[in-house]
């Protein structure tokens, strides 16, 4: 995943807002968000071929979401996979910080990413990249391949974009039109992390269209009190959407019965 855009605590009546795009290789295989058949109490996307996730939530109102940090020059092909340490998370009972603090000795194993966790009472974020541990402030954050609210122009559009959203009656497809965007940012803009002028500029899109590499889907989450939206719409390789999934239910106690 390589933006997510949200509003933690920062209006009154919505605890959490999501919103995020999952840029992948089209041909890596992958499941739609359901309830995972081996934990039911999680509600995410699905790698199929290392079996994590880039972001999900529990129906006792954990949240976790990692995107890759961009640096091609320390890429391994030996490192484990990213995306099982947001499936740790949400199949675990442990605090973010908590969480986070068991992580870090081990954080260099992985290839760079950034990942944020939460529950109902606190959210923290942490990269291995320069091994950043801090909680997360109430507000309107962003996050693409770097650290947390990185002045990236997709990461400060997206900040914008949920903030001018929040005075309204919001509603997922607010959120949807929003991750929408396909405009490049102007080449004096874009930062220079490794992999090219021409990649910089598709990157910089929040909906990146390529059939090779881009946006595989778009996910809105919205907690209001106790209640839960998700919404997630997938995308083929040629542009086209491949379906919608939609749940809501209400954020139960923690250890009651799925």
């Amino acid at each position: 995943m390589c933006l997510i855009a949200f509003a933690h605590r920062a209006v009154s009546g919505a605890a959490l807002v999501v919103a995020a795009n999952r840029d992948e290789l089209f041909e890596r295989p992958t499941a739609a968000a359901r309830f995972w058949e081996d934990h039911p109490s999680v509600l995410a996307g699905r790698d199929l071929r290392a079996g994590g996730t880039w972001m999900g939530v529990t129906r006792s109102g954990r949240f976790a979401a990692i995107t890759n940090f961009r640096n091609p020059r320390d890429r391994r092909n030996d490192a484990p996979s990213r995306g099982a340490l947001v499936g740790d998370f949400l199949t675990g009972t442990e605090s973010p910080q908590r969480y986070l603090e068991r992580l870090r000795p081990r954080a260099k194993d992985y290839n760079g990413f950034s990942v944020l966790v939460a529950t109902p009472e606190a959210m923290w974020f942490y990269s291995n990249s320069n091994d950043a541990l801090l909680p997360v402030e109430p507000g309107v954050h962003a996050l693409s391949n770097h650290v947390l609210d990185e002045p990236w122009p997709k990461v400060r559009k997206a900040r914008e974009g949920v903030r001018a959203l929040l005075g309204t009656p919001l509603q997922p497809e607010q959120l949807f039109d929003m991750l929408a965007d396909e405009t490049t940012a102007p080449d004096e803009e874009l930062p220079d992390t490794g992999i090219g002028l021409e990649r910089e500029r598709k990157a910089s899109a929040m909906r990146i269209r390529d059939p090779f590499y881009g946006t595989r889907c778009s996910t809105v989450l919205i907690v209001r009190g106790t209640s839960v939206i998700f919404q997630e719409r997938s995308f083929t390789a040629d542009g086209g959407t491949a379906g919608t999934v939609r749940y809501e239910f209400a954020i139960e106690p923690a250890g009651a019965p799925s």
